[in-house]
């Protein structure tokens, strides 16, 4: 079994590296305008990814408790691969449209069921206390594959930006035979019939009945929306500041490696500080990222930007883990599903504002409105998350009934 666990953990990896290693990501922004797109586009086109993903989060999660998390896992591979191929071919918005969608189908197959096959797995051979540990590790090997991905792709850019996503194709291509050699361990699976029914009593049992799951989704997704829309400002802030390419290649793996060194020791941060401290300063440090970096618009103020990305280090494994924590294994790809479909959701409505609010009004703006949203939202999220967790008083917020333990309403 201990090898089963070494082997699973070691092709989840590969999965994640397949993921990360965006050799895409410096240039993408100079690609679109090369192309003729502006920075509402941008936001229009993630937000597009950010809708396909939307569409099938759920249902691809549900996908993975029903048929297996390593089948989702497969598939997602598969079509990410699909959508660089046709990426490095593409010329125009809808060609670029078309592969926002197919990319954001994939990874809705994999978003939930990689962290649900890693717990799944870690449970199966008694060591899922070390969940929180190795997810971080996780993200931290994809943060540092975003890292050395920065100076590559700026590198390859130099042939031309084109030359970029023929590459990226290959390295996600390498995700397919990593995703056919996983095994997937025995665990508890759903009763009765599989239904759309079934998706809809999960989503009800995981936003309305289970406090504790409602309150850790909630925030987990204020928290995400926040990071991934500065994910998608951080290249047209480099512009803003007049910061040569050249330099991409360096601020950026900078930035991912800032963010992969903290995931690493996310787990110590949070036992030193205590699950309510570790929240109350993950709301706070994510606003105030947005509120420096529109108020200072010099070099200086890339500072900033890198605090962002350490608190974003350590909200992305602590977040997971609180989750899978109080999930029963047989609903846990599609709760992880759920969190990520309401990020997702939220990115849709915001991010092409924030774009178009960014070429309106300007980008220093955009970031303090940014700002003001997030602190509302962060600390009222914040609040309801600790209010559960003092009412409960217990360790893990909140608890599964013994009803659901014995084969739950699903």
């Amino acid at each position: 079994m201990h090898q089963t666990v070494r082997s699973n953990i070691l092709r989840l990896y590969i999965i994640k590296l397949s993921k990360w290693l965006m050799l895409t990501m410096p240039i993408l922004f100079l690609f679109y305008r090369e192309n003729g797109l502006a920075t509402h586009d941008l936001f229009v086109l993630k937000a597009v990814y950010s809708a396909a993903i939307v569409c099938l989060e759920i249902p691809s999660g549900y996908f993975g408790d029903i048929w297996g998390r390593k089948r989702s896992l497969v598939l997602g591979s598969v079509l990410g691969f699909a959508g660089f191929a046709l990426y490095s071919v593409s010329t125009e918005f809808w060609g670029f449209l078309a592969c926002e969608i197919i990319l954001g189908i994939g990874q809705s197959f994999i978003s939930g069921s990689d962290s649900a096959l890693l717990y799944d797995t870690l449970q199966a051979a008694n060591n899922e206390n070390e969940y929180l540990k190795i997810e971080g590790r996780l993200i931290s090997a994809g943060n540092f594959a975003e890292a050395i991905a920065a100076p590559l792709g700026v590198l390859i850019a130099a042939i031309s930006l084109r030359t970029t996503f023929f590459f990226q194709a290959a390295v996600a291509f390498s995700a397919i035979p990593a995703a056919l050699t996983l095994f997937e361990p025995t665990r508890r699976e759903m009763t009765g019939t599989t239904s759309f029914k079934q998706i809809l009593r999960i989503v009800k049992y995981a936003l309305f009945e289970h406090q504790g799951l409602q309150a850790t989704i909630v925030y987990s997704s204020v928290i995400g929306t926040a990071t991934l829309t500065m994910a998608w400002f951080v290249q047209p802030y480099f512009v803003f500041l007049a910061l040569p390419l050249a330099l991409y290649g360096i601020f950026i793996p900078l930035l991912n490696l800032t963010a992969g060194v903290t995931s690493m020791h996310a787990y110590k941060i949070e036992r030193r500080l205590g699950r309510e401290k570790t929240i109350l300063f993950i709301a706070i440090g994510i606003a105030s990222g947005y509120l420096c970096l529109g108020l200072f618009n010099t070099l200086g103020a890339l500072f900033f930007l890198f605090v962002f990305y350490t608190i974003r280090g350590i909200a992305t494994p602590v977040l997971k883990n609180h989750i899978n924590e109080i999930t029963p294994s047989e609903i846990r790809a599609t709760v992880l599903s759920i969190r990520s479909l309401i990020i997702r959701l939220a990115f849709v409505i915001l991010g092409p504002f924030l774009g178009w609010c960014a070429d309106r009004f300007g980008l220093s703006s955009t970031l303090i409105a940014g700002a003001g949203i997030f602190l509302v939202t962060g600390i009222f999220a914040a609040m309801f998350i600790i209010n559960t967790l003092r009412k409960n008083s217990l360790a893990v917020i909140g608890t599964v009934p013994q009803v659901q333990q014995n084969g739950g309403p699903w």
